[in-house]
């Protein structure tokens, strides 16, 4: 399957919570999501039955779940060394945001504001 987009971890939290804006968006693509939110996403669980149901979602809609390698570690590095001071770039999104520039895709997000200063990001914004 290709995928065209990575889905950052607030979209998939209004999903969870039952957002409809968001379930409608998610149900019309083909995405993949980064190992971490994956791990952002995990940490959040308030019990082992809400990981137990959100693995199966995972693996229901055959989300392919991105991990890091070294060329998204360095450009991630690159992303906090530049925009760390002036944007108050996060270890997070500069690690989502280099799988989305190595793999080519867009991010759907509603945190234009954690990405907007990344010229080669192709942002898709997700407002409720």
């Amino acid at each position: 399957m290709i995928y065209n987009y990575l889905v950052d971890t607030d979209v998939l939290i209004w999903y969870l919570k039952g957002n409809l804006k968001a379930k409608e968006l998610l149900h019309s693509i083909d995405f993949a999501i980064s190992v971490i939110t994956y791990i952002e996403l995990t940490q959040g669980m308030r019990n082992k039955q809400e990981l137990k149901t959100f693995k199966k979602m995972i693996e229901s809609w055959d989300i392919k779940v991105v991990y890091i390698d070294e060329e998204i570690s360095a450009k991630a590095l690159f992303y906090i060394e530049e925009y760390c001071l002036s944007h108050s770039m996060q270890l997070a999104d500069a690690l989502i945001a280099a799988t989305c520039t190595k793999y080519g895709f867009s991010l759907v997000t509603a945190n234009d504001k954690h990405y907007k200063h990344i010229n080669s990001l192709d942002l898709n914004i997700f407002r409720l």
